[in-house]
């Protein structure tokens, strides 16, 4: 996103982030400028943290206020997530443009909140809109994946992860940290796919549960054969969804958007405990495109997922219509049109 700003004329970027979040250590990493603004979320379901929350809000609105004075940008643009608010407001209130951009189908409460001021808003989903205000701002622009993502290709993932060229391959991930539970569900419909001819499976485990799935799948990691490749975590997701036929996933916003910009059938599994059950209504809209077979967590352990996993390693024709499907869904152009968004809005500042 930085090197797409930077072509529309604006080479300086700097990341408001929480301090000790995940992207303190990573923005840096990547080159680009980082300040951290305290900003915490509250329970909804306990009145008193919605009192504590009210005033570290209000002190981080204060300190957004005065890096926006320090720093004058053209436009501010929130992502959402908790430190969207302060900063948001503080745009608001200096009179700076503000972008939004909402990567999930239900907007999350700062988006909500900042869409009655903001400039320009982006969406990932057509059915989000309905829950932001000043609909008239708002563009369809899908959800941005890296460059990475985009030039990826079947052939060079399956030499990067050294499987086979002829293979049917199925990848299953559930984001960074894993998924217990779909990883507890592999292990179990193992004995099923491991009698498919020709199917190799890519397991990214995550760093907290690889250890104990390597202990319950000992038997399919010593198979000369290695049908099955588990890994703790893999960078390059590019590569491995698009050396996959098949994709099992959790369905979060930036898992869709790269499954949809390779373009592959996925069967996705929500996360059942995500705000506002938001991984369903993305799953689902997957599905109604015809790209996805949406499984709810509640069902990992019946007979629908290890039938639905078969059906696509069984099927070439019908993974193929899915995977088709799915690139049609796909905006590898996401991070271009964001750009232009913010492109307009920095245009309106007076």
């Amino acid at each position: 996103m930085a090197s797409l700003l930077a072509e529309s004329g604006h080479d300086e970027v700097l990341f408001v982030g929480t301090p000790d979040s995940l992207e303190a250590r990573l923005v840096p990493e990547a080159g680009v400028a980082f300040h951290a603004v305290a900003s915490r979320g509250f329970d909804r379901g306990n009145p008193l943290t919605l009192v504590t929350s009210g005033f570290r809000v209000l002190a981080s609105v204060f300190s957004a206020w005065r890096l926006l004075r320090q720093y004058r940008p053209d436009v501010v643009v929130g992502f959402g997530g908790y430190v969207s608010l302060p900063i948001g407001l503080a745009a608001v209130l200096n009179r700076t443009p503000l972008v939004l951009h909402e990567q999930n189908s239900v907007p999350g409460l700062a988006n909500k909140i900042l869409s009655r001021w903001a400039t320009e808003v982006g969406v990932t989903y057509e059915n989000s809109i309905k829950h932001l205000k000043r609909r008239e701002r708002v563009t369809l622009t899908g959800n941005p994946v890296r460059d990475e993502i985009t030039r990826a290709s079947k052939e060079a993932g399956r030499e990067a992860l050294n499987l086979d060229a002829d293979a049917t391959v199925v990848l299953v991930f559930g984001g960074s940290r894993g998924a217990r539970h779909l990883n507890a569900a592999l292990a179990r419909i193992w004995p099923t796919m491991a009698a498919e001819s020709g199917l190799q499976v890519v397991h990214v485990a995550g760093t907290m549960d690889a250890a104990s799935v390597a202990e319950s799948m000992a038997h399919a990691l010593e198979d000369p054969s290695r049908r099955y490749r588990l890994h703790e975590y893999i960078s390059a997701m590019g590569d491995a969804i698009a050396a996959a036929d098949v994709v099992v996933a959790r369905a979060g916003a930036t898992s869709i958007a790269e499954i949809t910009a390779i373009g592959r059938a996925a069967v996705l599994v929500p996360y059942p405990f995500a705000t506002d059950d938001h991984q369903t209504l993305n799953a689902r809209a997957v599905a109604a495109g015809g790209a996805a077979i949406v499984i709810p967590d509640d069902q990992l352990d019946g007979d629908t997922f290890e039938s639905s996993v078969a059906s696509l390693v069984r099927d070439r024709e019908k993974r193929e219509t899915m995977a088709a499907a799915s690139a049609a869904l796909g905006r590898p152009d996401a991070g271009a049109r964001v750009a232009e968004i913010i492109r307009r809005a920095a245009a309106t500042r007076k």
